[in-house]
């Protein structure tokens, strides 16, 4: 009487087994070329043996401002689930701190979202967003070199989110800039450009050469 019926039980715990033996994601390919080929590079260049004291990649904020969702709260739907398909993150809701009549604007409404990526996930982002988002952006010449904090934490701004291949510009018809903060944990600006080059950061064409 009662009891689960042996096949069933036999077929659950296979079922089970499979799970837990599943195989790991792969490894991203920048987090692969940051252990294997740039750590030693940096090394040599640095003149440094201890790895933790070599630069490295902390975390990447990925912000949009939506200053249109005072008069369209849509426009803040749409951001967000763009920065989501663009992330593979589901993003915060970033409000209004102040209330300014001019402006419509009131404390607490939703005025932009961000996302914080670390570990794999930054990897992959820092590498779509070299391989395939930058060359995209039209007249395209090379981002700024020095747009550095002082704390080496390097800033970037995209004009329009399509530049990602993965959103599909019949459902994303209206125009939305971002942020874009990748952090290391050097505190030197000079630690932080040699890392994003060695990434294949495409700095402007002066500034290489030189």
């Amino acid at each position: 009487m009662g009891g689960a019926h042996p096949t069933s039980a036999m077929a659950k715990k296979k079922e089970k087994a499979e799970k837990g033996t599943a195989a790991p994601p792969p490894t991203p390919r920048l987090q692969t070329l940051y252990e294997e080929q740039i750590v030693p590079q940096l090394k040599e260049k640095l003149g440094r043996t201890n790895r933790l004291s070599l630069p490295r990649l902390e975390k990447i904020v990925v912000s949009m401002g939506v200053g249109s969702a005072i008069a369209d709260k849509k426009h803040i739907e749409e951001a967000t689930a763009a920065l989501a398909e663009i992330t593979g993150q589901k993003p915060v809701r970033c409000k209004a701190r102040k209330s300014i009549a001019a402006f419509r604007l009131r404390a607490g409404l939703d005025v932009g979202c961000k996302v914080t990526l670390r570990r794999a996930r930054m990897y992959e982002f820092l590498d779509r967003l070299i391989s395939l988002a930058l060359p995209r952006v039209r007249d395209f010449r090379g981002l700024n070199p020095d747009a550095l904090d002082g704390n080496g934490n390097y800033s970037l701004g995209l004009n329009e989110q399509l530049v990602f291949p993965e959103l599909n510009p019949d459902k994303y018809t209206r125009v939305q800039g971002m942020n874009i903060t990748i952090c290391s944990q050097s505190g030197s600006d000079d630690e932080m450009r040699e890392l994003l080059r060695a990434f294949g950061m495409p700095f402007r064409r002066e500034d290489t050469a030189a």
